[in-house]
């Protein structure tokens, strides 16, 4: 074999490795995931699971599900730096017993919120779009596809904990409206208005599930 078929099969392989990266990226669905995004799939598959399991069906296992939701999402989510970016700059002026109150509230909150949402899950499918880093942050970029082909885009913040290499969420935008901003808002005009206590009040009472209660996530527009 000749120098030169060696350099053209050389030529054509480079070319073929590169059309078929080039390929893969442009495929629908396709993306180059990161630890990130394989941490927040493994948390979501999680909660589908425990969401389709035939044994936790029914309002006879609602407490047993939603048990082992709240853990599921405990061990992804970052809830004292939520409540802390929720706080915005009246965090400062909580003390340490304050704080750890607020935590606690902010975490039976959210989770209250979140497990609410997804069991009403019926088989949306779930797609990954890709995900951004920088250093110690990222955003992993997902949408739902509803029934009705209609699309909800959602982004998870997250930031590596200490140490280790586990993600975790400190912030989640659903349809460019972010879940910390808007609390930090309803949080910022309570205190301002009336008082931290007031908040704390109002905060035990949606925790609670008193009708008419103050205080909510934001909803998505599609229906």
């Amino acid at each position: 074999m000749t120098v030169t078929n060696v350099n053209v099969r050389r030529r054509w392989k480079t070319l073929t490795l590169i059309t078929a990266a080039v390929a893969m990226l442009a495929m629908p669905g396709q993306v180059l995931a990161g630890p990130a995004t394989d941490q927040v799939k493994e948390t979501v598959d999680q909660v589908l699971k425990i969401l389709t399991d035939p044994t936790l069906k029914g309002e006879r296992k609602a407490k047993e599900r939603r048990a082992q939701l709240r853990r599921t999402v405990l061990e992804r989510f970052d809830f004292s730096e939520m409540s802390k970016r929720s706080m915005g700059q009246y965090w400062k002026e909580r003390t340490p017993d304050e704080r750890n109150q607020f935590v606690g509230l902010f975490t039976d909150l959210l989770e209250r919120a979140y497990v609410d949402r997804v069991e009403g899950y019926t088989g949306e499918q779930i797609l990954y779009l890709g995900e951004t880093a920088d250093g110690n942050y990222s955003e992993v970029r997902t949408k739902i596809v509803t029934k009705r082909n209609q699309e909800i885009p959602i982004a998870y913040r997250l930031q590596k904990a200490d140490s280790n290499s586990k993600w975790e969420v400190y912030d989640i935008v659903v349809e460019g409206v972010s879940l910390v901003n808007n609390y930090r808002t309803q949080f910022s005009k309570i205190i301002r208005t009336s008082s931290y206590q007031d908040l704390v009040k109002k905060m035990q009472a949606k925790v609670q599930g008193e009708e008419g209660a103050e205080l909510g996530a934001p909803k998505s527009k599609v229906r």
